[in-house]
C-alpha cells in the first residue's frame, strides 16, 4: 500500500483474557494491515509475576500464544503485521515460542522484541542516585514502605516499535509500553512521522486509546447497551490512520455491536484524568477531539492537538503487600443489622487469642436485600470479612475455619458462600515517575541484533489548556440551546435518562466520564454535576479528593476519586475492585430534571434515529 493510503489497524484483545476467538475473527473479516492486541494493566503485571514464580519460562500472555497458533499461517499468507504487548515480563520467552511455532507451521516470519521497561533490578541503584520514586498520588517516597518489590516497569513509547519495524520485523513483541503506542508506531513507521509531529502523534494516540479496550468501543460496556444490536457477539474495532493523524473508528461489516460517536465517546472517557492525556511521546489534547458521524458504523477523529512529550516516564510498581483472606456471611430477611453485629462480636469472640488478631479485619455490609421481597436471594444482605496481613500465617485456614466454626450458633438463617480457604498474596500498586532518560529502551531484532533507542528531549512548550479541574476553569462553550433553569417544572428521574458513564481504575483512583447526548444536556450538566454535588451523590466519595475536567467537546466531564480504591485494584478489597460498575451505579441515582431538558433529549434522540 501507498503511504498515502490510510492505515488499517485492528485489535484483538483489551485485556488478558479476552475472546480468544477475536484474532482471527480480525484477520478473515475484512482488510486489515495491522493487528494489535493490549494484554497488560497494573494487576496483570502482578499476574504475570506470580506466574513466572511457578514457571520462569513464562511471564507473558498465553492467549495470544494460543491466538497464534489459529492464525499464523494467514498472517504470513496476507502480509499483515502484528504489534502487541503480550510480552509481559518476558518478551524474550514469548519470542522463542513463537518462533517455535513458526518453524512447525512452516512459516517464514520476522519476529523482534522490544526490552528495557523492566527496571526491577535497578530500584536500589535509582535510589542511590537520588530518584526518590515518590508516589504520584501520596507524594511518598519509595523508601517509606518496607514491602519488597516484585515488579517495576516503565511505559515504553512508540519509536522502538517504528525501529523494529524498519528492521523488517512482521511481529513486534513488546513488555509494558503504553497501550496507545501499539497503534502510534505502526503509524509513525507507516507515515514517516518524526518525534515532532506532535499533532500527527497525538491524533494516533487518541485512535489508540479508542482501539485499546477492544469491543468496549463497539458497544461492549455500553450505557445505553439496549440500542446495540448484535451485542452477544460484537466485532472488534479497526481504526483506519490517515497520514495527518486523523481517523475513522470502525469494524469489519456484518459483525455484532456498533460503532457511534457515543460509543466513540464512552471509550475516551475510560481512565484518563486530566484533557492533557501524556504518554511517552507526546501529550495528547483530549480537549481537542472533533468526533463526527462518517456513515454506517463508523466515526471519524479529527483535530487532534498535540504537545511535547512530558520530560519524565511513568513507572508502575507492583510491591508485595501481603496476604489476605476473605469469608462471606449470607444474611436474610429480617434485622439484617443487628444480624450482622452478631457475626462480628462472635467471630471476634472466636478469634481472641489467635494468630488472626495480629491482622487487619475489615467488615462490610453489602445491604443488597429488600422488604418483603419476592424471592429467597432478594431478601439477602453480605457481610463481607477480609483479613490482611504481612504473614501469611495470621490469614490462613485459621481465619477462615473460625468464620466456619460459628455456623451453627450465631444469628438464625445463616449461610456462606464459600468452604474455608487458604490465603494469597496481593500486591500494592505504587506509580512513580522517573527521568525518561533513563529508561534504555532495546529492541531486539528478528537477527538478534540490538538496537537502544535515544531519549529525544521534550520540545519547546506549546499553547496548553488548563489542568487544573474545570470546576475553576473558564471557557465554557456557547450553544444556540437555551440553558435550562432549575427552577422550571421537573420531574425526578435517574441520571442515566439523560446522561452516559464510564468508570475504571487508575491504580488507587478511580474515574467516571460523564457525557451527554445533546448540547441542552450537556449545559444543564455543567451547573447540575458539581463535585459537590457528586460527592453526594456517591457517599464513598464524600471524604475523597475529587478532580472535575471539563471536555465541552465531547459534551463530557471527567471525574477522578482519588484513593477510592485504596492502594490498588490487587489490595483493593472492594467488590468492584476496579470501579468497573460506578458509572451505573452514578446513572442511577434519581434526580430532579427540568422537564424542557427532557423533551429536548428526546426530540434530539428522535433525530438520530
Amino acid at each position: 500500500m501507498k503511504p498515502a493510503d490510510p492505515l488499517r489497524i485492528a485489535n484483538c484483545s483489551g485485556f488478558y483474557g479476552d475472546r480468544l476467538s477475536a484474532a482471527k475473527e480480525m484477520i478473515t473479516g475484512g482488510a486489515i494491515d495491522f493487528l494489535t492486541g493490549d494484554y497488560l494493566a497494573e494487576l496483570t503485571m502482578l499476574i504475570l509475576w506470580k506466574q513466572r514464580q511457578r514457571d520462569p519460562g513464562l511471564g507473558y500472555a498465553t492467549t495470544f500464544y494460543s491466538q497464534m497458533e489459529d492464525v499464523l499461517s494467514t498472517v504470513a499468507e496476507r502480509g499483515i503485521k502484528i504489534v502487541t504487548n503480550a510480552g509481559g515480563l518476558n518478551p524474550a520467552g514469548l519470542a522463542q515460542r513463537l518462533k517455535e511455532l513458526a518453524a512447525n507451521l512452516g512459516v517464514n516470519l520476522k519476529i523482534a522484541y522490544i526490552e528495557g521497561d523492566d527496571i526491577t533490578d535497578r530500584i536500589g541503584q535509582l535510589q542511590e542516585q537520588g530518584h526518590a520514586l515518590a508516589n504520584i498520588d501520596t507524594g511518598q517516597p519509595l523508601s517509606a514502605t518496607s514491602s519488597d518489590v516484585v515488579t517495576a516497569n516503565a511505559y515504553l513509547g512508540a519509536w522502538g516499535i517504528v525501529e523494529a519495524l524498519a528492521s523488517g520485523a512482521d511481529i513486534v513483541l513488546c513488555g509494558r509500553v503504553t497501550d496507545a503506542s501499539l497503534v502510534v508506531g505502526p503509524a509513525a513507521w507507516h507515515f514517516g512521522w518524526q518525534p515532532d509531529n506532535f499533532d500527527e502523534l497525538a491524533g494516533a494516540v487518541v485512535a489508540g486509546h479508542v482501539l485499546e479496550c477492544g469491543a468496549q468501543a463497539t458497544g461492549g460496556n455500553y450505557a445505553f447497551f439496549r440500542e446495540v444490536k448484535g451485542l452477544e457477539h460484537p466485532g472488534f474495532p479497526l481504526a483506519e490512520i490517515s497520514a495527518d493523524g486523523s481517523s475513522v473508528i470502525t469494524k469489519h461489516p456484518g459483525t455484532g455491536g456498533l460503532v457511534s460517536v457515543g460509543t466513540v465517546t464512552a471509550q475516551l472517557l475510560y481512565e484518563i484524568a486530566s484533557p492533557n492525556y501524556a504518554n511517552p511521546d507526546v501529550i495528547a489534547r483530549f480537549d481537542t477531539i472533533n468526533l463526527e458521524d462518517d456513515g454506517t458504523d463508523r466515526v471519524r477523529i479529527s483535530g487532534v492537538k498535540g504537545l511535547p512529550a512530558p520530560a519524565t516516564t511513568k513507572v508502575c510498581i507492583n510491591l508485595l503487600g501481603g496476604y489476605r483472606n476473605t469469608m462471606s456471611f449470607m444474611l436474610t430477611g429480617l434485622d439484617i443489622e443487628a444480624k450482622a453485629d452478631l457475626a462480628q462480636r462472635s467471630l471476634l469472640d472466636s478469634l481472641r487469642g489467635s494468630a488472626v488478631e495480629a491482622a487487619d479485619l475489615e467488615f462490610q455490609l453489602i445491604r443488597s436485600d429488600h422488604p418483603d421481597a419476592p424471592s429467597n436471594a432478594e431478601a439477602s444482605a453480605e457481610l463481607r470479612i477480609t483479613a490482611k496481613s504481612p504473614n501469611p500465617a495470621n490469614v490462613s485456614r485459621s481465619f477462615s475455619s473460625k468464620a466456619v466454626e460459628i455456623a451453627l450458633s450465631s444469628y438464625p438463617g445463616l449461610y456462606m458462600t464459600s468452604p474455608p480457604g487458604k490465603e494469597v498474596a496481593y500486591g500494592v500498586y505504587w506509580p512513580a515517575l522517573v527521568p525518561s532518560e533513563l529508561i534504555r529502551q532495546t529492541v531486539v531484532r528478528a537477527d538478534g541484533s540490538k538496537a537502544l533507542i535515544e531519549t529525544s528531549p521534550p520540545g519547546p512548550a506549546g499553547p496548553s489548556t488548563s489542568t487544573v479541574p474545570a470546576a475553576v476553569a473558564s471557557g465554557k462553550p456557547e450553544f444556540a440551546a437555551a440553558r435550562p433553569q432549575q427552577d422550571s417544572n421537573s420531574r425526578r428521574v435517574p441520571l442515566g435518562t439523560l446522561l452516559g458513564a464510564r468508570s475504571g481504575d487508575k491504580g488507587g483512583n478511580a474515574n467516571v466520564g460523564v457525557w451527554a447526548r445533546c448540547e441542552a444536556s450537556y449545559e444543564w450538566m455543567q451547573d447540575f454535576l458539581t463535585v459537590e454535588k457528586l460527592r453526594e451523590l456517591i457517599a464513598e466519595a464524600q471524604e475523597l479528593p475529587v478532580q472535575r475536567y471539563e471536555l465541552p467537546n465531547l459534551l463530557a466531564l471527567n471525574f477522578v476519586i482519588v484513593g477510592l480504591l485504596g492502594e490498588g485494584v490487587a489490595s483493593s478489597t472492594r467488590p468492584d475492585a476496579q470501579a468497573k460498575s460506578l458509572g451505573e451505579y452514578l446513572r442511577s441515582k434519581v434526580v430532579e430534571v427540568p422537564e424542557v431538558l427532557l423533551q429536548a433529549l428526546t426530540e434530539t434522540l428522535t433525530e438520530l434515529v
